[in-house]
């Protein structure tokens, strides 16, 4: 048998294909040399430079607030320049420029601090809110007014109302929801009798601490906190401080003030209340059982302002006690597309059994659908109070 046939390298031709030896290799291509990294000095100059720019804009854009007050003439009080449809447009503008890395909440929250000490050039807005000093209505006032605004501490939510209504403070900030437990009764109550309007709303992320003097848990035998914050970390305390006695206050910020007076207190309230009153954080993690709780404060003033864009209305409606008076009320709406967020029923506080609704609703009180819409309802219905028409919250 002829032996089998050799390739020109002398391997057997046919079969499998044999391995390439180091020398037969295609030679790799050489690797392209790393770019140096950049001196820290250099890229800390390149900081510096965009620092000044950015004061210089932050200078420029104050100058040009200043021309702003100037263009609308002498106002009585320094209320009269804040327009809060045209910063709710700012801020919606912020959001749909950003392309990243900063989120959406960190610019929002820079250009409302900028905003703010503009407006601040002027005169500081006076904004109350339920105190004392550490509470989530101050967080909510911060977030929305920024730190340039004036923050007013107040006993109570009804203390918010009547200073707002006297001309004492220019804006209110008031709970009125949240995301576990439902509806503030108290804040829907005084809308009954109150004339102030909604001009604003802010959604703050609560995030509940417990906190004391020692930061032992085992030191624990009472807990101050607002009955709210109870409710919203009660199943976190039955499984944890099922004994300790629970003493509702006026306000979180209230029970931290109590529970720095003695180790065997504790208190239910937010981190910035720690700061205030030198308590520790017991708990690293926040306890509510919700991990999205969420309140909703709305932002009181005494006149209605124009459309932004994307706004929401807030309407409460007296019924007539007869059958289908709900239908008549929900009706309107629909027939000319208009969207309802929430509805709520209360005692009207006119007359047994008689109940009030409070509806919020897409839109503004000037688009024409809505005109229409609450024009219907008018003639079904005993009374028809606009409570407001404002921008949807900016995250």
């Amino acid at each position: 048998m002829a032996p089998p046939k050799k390739s020109a390298a002398g391997k057997p031709a046919g079969g499998k294909k044999a391995k390439a030896t180091a020398s037969t290799k295609a030679p790799r291509a050489a690797k392209a040399p790393a770019a140096a990294a950049p001196a820290l000095a250099d890229v800390r100059a390149r900081i510096d430079g965009i620092d000044r720019q950015i004061q210089e804009l932050i200078a420029q854009r104050a100058r040009f607030a200043l021309q702003v007050g100037k263009a609308k003439g002498k106002l009585a009080q320094a209320v009269d320049y804040y327009r809060p449809e045209r910063e709710a447009q700012v801020l919606r503008m912020v959001v749909d420029r950003n392309e990243g890395p900063l989120s959406d909440e960190v610019l929002v929250h820079v250009f409302r601090e900028i905003m703010s000490a503009c407006l601040a050039q002027q005169e500081p807005l006076k904004i109350g809110y339920l105190g004392p000093e550490g509470t989530f209505s101050q967080q909510a006032v911060l977030k929305h007014f920024g730190r340039s605004a004036h923050g007013l501490p107040l006993g109570s939510i009804e203390e918010v109302f009547q200073e707002v209504e006297a001309g004492n403070a220019d804006f209110g900030v008031v709970p009125v929801e949240n995301s576990g437990q439902g509806t503030i009764q108290v804040t829907l109550d005084m809308f009954l009798t109150s004339q102030l309007k909604i001009c604003g709303e802010v959604e703050l992320q609560v995030h509940q601490y417990l906190l004391s003097r020692s930061g032992r848990i085992e030191d624990i035998e009472r807990i101050y906190a607002h009955p709210q914050a109870f409710a919203q970390t009660a199943g976190w305390l039955r499984a944890n401080l099922p004994r300790a006695e629970k003493i509702p206050v006026s306000s979180n910020a209230e029970g931290a003030r109590r529970a720095r007076n003695a180790d065997d207190a504790a208190a239910i309230a937010g981190e910035s209340a720690a700061h205030v009153y030198g308590l520790k954080k017991v708990i690293m993690r926040p306890i509510q059982d919700d991990k999205d709780n969420t309140t909703r404060f709305l932002v009181l003033g005494r006149r209605l302002f124009p459309p932004s864009g994307h706004d929401r209305t807030s309407v409460l409606v007296f019924i007539h006690d007869k059958p289908g008076a709900l239908f008549d009320v929900l009706s309107p709406f629909a027939r000319h597309g208009i969207s309802m967020n929430r509805i709520e029923s209360r005692p009207s506080h006119q007359a047994k059994w008689e109940y009030a609704f409070f509806i919020d609703l897409a839109g503004h009180v000037e688009d024409e659908a809505m005109k229409q819409a609450l024009a219907e309802l008018e003639k079904h219905v005993a009374q028809v109070k606009v409570l407001g028409s404002y921008p949807v919250a900016v995250p």
